[in-house]
């Protein structure tokens, strides 16, 4: 850390977000402003000097020698996080790493693998890691008028309230592992503001030609598929119990195979009007 210290540092920030506290650092001018979209949504500047994390953002600078390539490298404290010649992907690794270890760390909130949009009052949570379908599924509950909350995170209260973690969607065009960001203004929707208490959770897996035909799953069926995506379970378990326990009590919870996201959002967007409509007979 030392080494690192000694460097010229031209920019640096302290945030805080969800109780978390956090430093950027870069070593050249003018690069904080492509850097304060990929802080975690709510964050606001702290002037605390003593953090959590700190990131340093070493940027390559000077011409090429020839058959030689000048890597961008980010530190997360002393650890290396991303090393890459493409600016691009070191940023979006620091995006990565800092809302990863906001989930992880913060006591606040708990933190799910989870894309939520909310509907008619509530939200509709989506489990699941990293590749899963998550942000096919909310765009597409988007399009259909949902609200968006989140692509990635289901960011629970004491009380079992949901909150938004409105980050730009991730979306994969094709089979490659490059994402282009969009917001869900972009896409016609609006983003949400207040905390929803969860309607319905819908556990689903994509399968090419796959029909949408999901069972019922009962509240503790439904409560261990949230802990499975919980992020502090094993660090904070009776803070993650507690608001699992509330966020489920008043919930749906359905587990299909989906084929096309589509026809699983219409679908499961008829079954909460459907719950509800039942509720106020």
């Amino acid at each position: 850390m030392k080494k690192l210290d000694r460097l010229d540092w031209a920019e640096r920030l302290t945030l805080s977000a969800f109780g978390v506290r956090a430093g950027v650092r870069v070593n050249v001018s003018g690069l904080l402003p492509r850097v304060l979209p990929l802080l975690p949504p709510g964050w606001t500047k702290s002037h605390r000097v003593i953090v959590e994390r700190l990131y340093s953002l070493v940027v390559a600078q000077g011409c090429e020698r020839a058959g030689m390539r000048r890597l961008h490298v980010l530190y997360a404290d002393t650890m290396t996080v991303a090393r890459d010649a493409a600016l691009d992907q070191v940023l979006a690794a620091l995006e990565t790493d800092l809302h990863r270890y906001t989930a992880e760390a913060t006591s606040d909130m708990t933190f799910l693998h989870a894309g939520v949009v909310g509907w008619q009052g509530r939200a509709i949570v989506f489990p699941g890691r990293s590749l899963s379908g998550k942000t096919t599924l909310v765009r597409e509950m988007l399009r259909l008028g949902a609200t968006y909350y989140s692509d990635e995170f289901a960011v629970v209260d004491n009380f079992g309230l949901v909150h938004p973690f409105a980050r730009p969607l991730g979306i994969r065009e094709d089979s490659s592992y490059a994402q282009t960001k969009y917001t869900a203004e972009g896409l016609g929707a609006a983003s949400g503001v207040k905390p929803l208490p969860m309607g319905m959770a819908v556990i689903c897996k994509y399968e090419a030609g796959a029909r949408w035909q999901p069972a019922s799953l009962s509240q503790g069926q439904g409560a261990l598929e949230l802990l499975a995506n919980s992020f502090a379970v094993r660090s904070q378990p009776h803070q993650t119990l507690r608001r699992l326990h509330n966020l489920v009590r008043h919930s749906v919870f359905i587990k299909g195979t989906r084929g096309e996201a589509h026809e699983a959002a219409a679908s499961i967007l008829n079954l909460s009007c459907a719950r509800e409509r039942l509720e106020t007979t």
